[in-house]
């Protein structure tokens, strides 16, 4: 057991806390969620206790059953099948919340409901195993006894049920999925299946305990990794860091960067309600967006301050200089991270930085491209980029009045943003207002 708590100690504790106070206050204080959707947010902390608890427990019993069948006369029988049934519940509980934990770091839960119907099957798989422990039959084997019964078969179909589950939604996703969390929850579905067939086959091999250890560690090594989580934490510092660097010269605070980052967040959350977009929208993909926001314009580094700084309107010349920051930010974000491991992050940055001046109509830059030949992050990013850049005071203008500002997004339809994503944003028209004051108040209290 030192194995698993070592495991636990790293992993939960890490991963627990650090969801929890950030669910509960960053999230609150950057994206403007509310606090129930922030609840929601950490609501798999509990799901994360459970799997981490369930595991090595399910361990034990497997080892606990194969001794008590086996001594089955200094064992009463009652303390045998309690022993099976503590056993099947956990392996059960296992699958349930492996499966319910993968679709999370996979592609994420809005709300707790869709957690039940993803439990309903396994209570009744729980109430079908209590119900058949009575009739579970104890067989002699050729080397050892073992145990065989209708509980042992639902647990057989909960296996098959839900990584089957799981199996058909990353084979069906795998374009829109992080690779190397494809590559690993495959892999562990396959030995989950081998063990399956093997353990059918050959009941008196008794391979399941092999089954929760593999679990975790594939879990520890695809998702809770703390190294890696760490360094990830670290590069998305380094990354707000250089961004709020860069907007310093264009006479900002940050202000810009937080602001576009919480309009991002908030579309990617309601396009999550949007069965178009959720087949698209992982959980890796959004984090990968809202951490790309902040370098949008990180090429202005290249732009001069005289033009970044003027007061007044640019000359032609000027304004041809300042579009290059486009293509620079694309350059200095593959030349940054080139050396990152995560290839989808850098990709998402780089492409967030080139093209987020690029116009659905196709007359934007710098590569004049059109519709959905812009990535999909780029073109949220136009959005929000827009409308915090006419909403707020400039070095050479006033903030333009609220409503103008919506009716710029609302005339940009179909010419300048992608028409779909400018209905989300405008029908998130209160909660964006909600997240302006917010900045606005947490601005005015800084010193």
């Amino acid at each position: 057991m030192f194995f698993f708590d070592e495991i636990i100690e790293l992993s939960h504790e890490h991963m627990c806390n650090q969801i929890m106070d950030l669910a509960m206050e960053q999230v609150l204080e950057e994206s403007g969620k509310s606090r129930r959707e922030a609840q929601e947010t950490a609501v798999f902390c509990q799901v994360d206790d459970m799997m981490y608890s369930a595991l090595p427990r399910a361990v034990f019993f497997d080892g606990f059953t194969a001794w008590t069948v086996n001594h089955m006369d200094i064992v009463p029988d009652m303390v045998n099948r309690i022993a099976h049934l503590l056993f099947f519940l956990l392996m059960d509980l296992t699958i349930i919340i492996t499966t319910a934990y993968t679709f999370d770091q996979l592609l994420g839960f809005r709300k707790k409901r869709h957690i039940l119907y993803l439990g309903i099957p396994g209570i009744i798989s729980l109430l079908l195993v209590c119900l058949g422990i009575g009739d579970l039959r104890f067989i002699e084997g050729a080397t050892t006894w073992y145990s065989m019964g209708f509980s042992v078969y639902v647990c057989y179909a909960t296996i098959i049920l839900y990584y089957g589950a799981v199996l058909y939604f990353v084979i069906s996703r795998r374009r829109f999925l992080p690779k190397d969390k494809v590559l690993g929850t495959l892999s562990f579905i396959v030995i989950a299946g081998v063990i399956l067939v093997t353990q059918t086959i050959f009941p008196e091999v008794l391979l399941t305990a092999i089954f929760p250890t593999i679990l975790l560690l594939g879990i520890y090594i695809d998702f809770e990794n703390p190294a890696i989580r760490k360094l990830t934490m670290y590069t998305d510092e380094m990354a707000d860091g250089f961004a709020t660097m860069v907007e310093s010269r264009d006479n900002n605070t940050g202000g810009h960067i937080k602001r576009t980052k919480a309009y991002v967040t908030l579309m990617l959350n309601k396009m999550r309600g949007d069965s178009y977009y959720r087949r698209v929208l992982s959980r890796d993909y959004i984090t990968h967006v809202i951490n790309a926001a902040p370098l949008h314009d990180v090429g202005k580094i290249a732009t001069p301050d005289s033009i970044l700084q003027k007061p007044g309107k640019l000359t032609d010349e000027e304004y041809a200089i300042m579009k290059r920051h486009a293509a620079e930010g694309g350059k200095i974000i593959q030349q940054t991270f080139r050396d990152l491991d995560d290839a989808d992050f850098r990709q998402i940055a780089y492409e967030v930085a080139r093209f987020h001046h690029e116009k659905y109509n196709g007359k934007g830059y710098p590569d004049g491209l059109k519709a959905e030949e812009i990535p999909l992050h780029a073109r949220i990013m136009a959005v929000a980029d827009v409308f915090d850049a006419v909403s707020q005071k400039r070095c050479y203008r006033d903030a333009m009045p609220l409503e103008q500002c919506f009716d710029i997004i609302r005339r940009g339809r179909g010419t300048d943003f992608d028409p779909d994503l400018v209905d989300i944003f405008l029908d998130s028209k209160e909660e964006i207002i909600q997240l302006m004051n917010a900045n606005d108040a947490q601005e005015e209290e800084q010193p």
